[in-house]
C-alpha cells in the first residue's frame, strides 16, 4: 500500500475529502454505463471466448460497486485494481483471440483497450501513489490531470465508437 508522503496522511483520492468524493460519484455512474457498454460491445463480437465475457462482466459489476461502497469507507479503493485487471484481461483477450479481420473494429478493440490501459495505469499512479506524482499533476482538479483523463475517456469512446461502426458494416 502507499506510504504517507511527509506531512500528509493519505492522498485525497483514497480520503474522505467531500470535492472528490463528487469525482467518485461520478465515477459510479460513468463506469457503470461505460464498462456495460463494453460488455455488450463484446457479446456482438464474433468468436469471443466465454471467458473474456466473464472477465469483462466481473469488471462491470465490481468497478461501479466498489466505487460506490468507497464513499462511505474511502480505503476500499484499493481494490478498484481487481476489477480494472479483470477488465484489462478481458480486453486484451478481445484483442488477441477475437479481433475482427477488417474493418473499423479490427482498429477500435486496441484503441478500447489502450484507453482503458491508460485510465487503469493514471489510477495507479494518482491514487495509489506507487510512484511519485509530478506536482503538475498532484492536484485532482489540475488542468494537467484533466488532460490525461481526457485522453483516457477519449480513447474509449473512439474505441468503442469504432466497434459500434464495425459491428454494422
Amino acid at each position: 500500500m502507499a506510504e504517507p508522503v511527509a506531512g500528509r496522511q493519505s492522498p485525497i483520492e483514497l480520503s474522505s475529502d467531500q470535492q472528490f468524493a463528487a469525482r467518485v460519484a461520478r465515477l459510479v455512474m460513468i463506469s457503470a454505463v461505460a464498462l456495460g457498454v463494453i460488455w455488450v460491445l463484446a457479446t456482438a463480437t464474433v468468436d469471443v471466448a466465454g471467458w473474456i465475457l466473464a472477465a469483462l462482466f466481473a469488471g462491470w459489476l465490481t468497478m461501479p460497486s466498489l466505487l460506490a461502497l468507497s464513499l462511505i469507507r474511502p480505503r476500499l479503493r484499493y481494490l478498484l485494481v481487481v476489477p480494472a485487471t479483470s477488465v484489462t484481461i478481458g480486453l486484451s483477450g478481445i484483442c488477441l483471440s477475437a479481433l475482427p479481420p477488417s474493418g473499423a473494429g479490427r482498429l477500435g478493440w486496441p484503441l478500447l483497450t489502450a484507453g482503458i490501459l491508460l485510465g487503469a495505469s493514471l489510477g495507479v499512479w494518482f491514487w495509489y501513489r506507487w510512484v511519485p506524482v509530478p506536482s503538475a499533476l498532484d492536484a485532482p482538479f489540475s488542468s494537467a490531470r484533466w488532460l490525461l483523463v481526457t485522453l483516457h475517456a477519449g480513447l474509449v469512446v473512439a474505441g468503442a465508437g469504432l466497434v459500434v461502426v464495425g459491428l454494422v458494416d
